[in-house]
């Protein structure tokens, strides 16, 4: 036995259908004084309901009133009742709290409808959709069903997915632990003496002036490292040590070298992880945010991403660097074509920047590399050689997602986001 329990049905009262037909009270208010303020006395004359149109006026700031005179605050996006009691007439049940809010006003009241009669007012009419009714009642029978155009284009439905960028960086991440690369971690807020001075980068170099990197105000200095380790990092420095070098021949200072700055680049973890300790032969790699001044265009930000890695082995070769940036531009850029360009780092030698040509916009630098000098390995307690590499993966994604613009990847356009592809 089937109960015919009903439905709710929701209909305009004869002020909710007038309110439709010749607009809201507080709309009229709001056109009256568009052109400036009013007496209330005037607009008492000219507005019908006048009472309640300053009512919701003032419940929707939309203005305000002084002892005789009324000035309008701003004018509404759209009317909210009114969009719902369009939906209402056409058999759409809005939002609960705006139904409350046209209940509240008297502009629609509340029914309970059997589910026959539903069916029966359906009788004859075209209809998409087999409702509960229909089905209980057998009213479908009576209807017209309307004929599915399968040739009909789909609505597009955006889910929820990763950001594009951060997509690419959890396929870059993937692809490089897979390889039996080994993740290195290193602080946001680094001191300079793994920054550089572990990089056997002197305290003199320009690189290491304000208009090449950023520094913090307060605190100023952190804690240097191990004593052992930062007395080799000294030696090397003053006089080269024991590395057949005669290092830069000036004073090192402690103090500076415990400055505090943003990471200026992701070779302070490979230097961390030397003096951490690893294995011989053995694969590292960070992917790390890193903070530089700099002329923000198409391909420079003050603030980017770099793949860090490092690979360590007693038999490796300048070659072996030089095929492993082969391998990252195509298969993780997608690049055609790659060259190699002689280049210098105070803490590799030899030295390679890698170019990679984007089909637009030619030839960009994508990363520096080389072999770390035996005055950053040995006092760090490696005695191995070390192939090394910095690559810019902001520009990597780049190719990977097809523009030209590195801003791009941080942008909060939901087009772009929403229609770029998923890695």
């Amino acid at each position: 036995m089937i109960i015919d329990e009903g439905v709710v049905l929701y209909i305009l009262t004869e002020e909710g259908r007038k309110y439709l037909k010749e607009g809201f009270p507080e709309n009229k208010l709001v056109e009256a004084l568009k052109d400036g303020p009013m007496k209330i006395s005037e607009l008492k004359e000219k507005i019908e309901n006048f009472d309640i149109a300053v009512q919701w006026a003032r419940k929707k700031h939309l203005i305000a009133v002084t002892q005789d005179e009324i000035e309008l605050l701003r004018e509404p996006k759209e009317n909210e009742e009114e969009k719902a009691l369009r939906k209402i007439e056409e058999g759409i049940i809005p939002d609960e709290n705006i139904l409350k809010v046209l209940l509240h006003r008297k502009l629609i009241e509340k029914k309970r409808e059997t589910l026959a009669k539903k069916a029966e007012r359906m009788k004859g009419k075209e209809i998409t959709n087999l409702t509960p009714e229909l089905i209980i009642t057998k009213a479908w029978k009576d209807v017209l069903l309307k004929e599915y155009n399968v040739e009909a284009t789909g609505k597009i439905v955006y889910p929820g997915k990763h950001h594009p960028y951060n997509s690419f960086l959890i396929d870059v991440r993937r692809k490089l632990v897979e390889l039996g690369f080994v993740e290195m971690t290193g602080p946001i807020i680094e001191m300079e003496f793994w920054n550089f001075d572990a990089l056997y980068q002197p305290q003199n170099h320009p690189s290491r002036t304000w208009t090449q990197t950023y520094s913090l105000k307060y605190p100023k200095n952190g804690f240097l490292p191990y004593k052992k380790t930062v007395e080799l990092v000294k030696q090397t420095h003053e006089n080269g040590w024991k590395t057949g070098s005669t290092g830069w021949r000036y004073k090192w200072d402690e103090k500076k070298a415990s400055q505090l700055m943003p990471r200026a680049h992701g070779t302070a973890c490979s230097a961390r992880q030397l003096a951490k300790g690893v294995e011989i032969p053995g694969k590292y790699f960070a992917i790390v945010r890193c903070f530089r001044p700099d002329v923000i265009d198409a391909t420079h930000a003050v603030e980017f991403n770099q793949v860090e890695g490092i690979v360590i082995d007693e038999h490796l070769t300048f070659k072996d660097l030089l095929g492993i940036l082969k391998l990252f531009a195509k298969e993780f850029a997608g690049a055609d074509k790659v060259k190699f360009i002689p280049d210098y780092y105070p803490f590799t030698e030899p030295s390679v920047q890698l170019s990679v040509k984007h089909p637009e916009m030619g030839w960009i630098e994508l990363a520096g590399a080389g072999i770390f000098r035996e005055e950053l390995t040995k006092p760090l307690g490696v005695d191995a050689p070390v192939i090394a590499w910095g690559i810019g993966i902001d520009r990597l994604a780049m190719f990977k997602l097809g523009i030209k613009d590195i801003r791009y990847l941080f942008t909060e356009k939901l087009d772009w986001l929403r229609k770029s592809k998923i890695i």
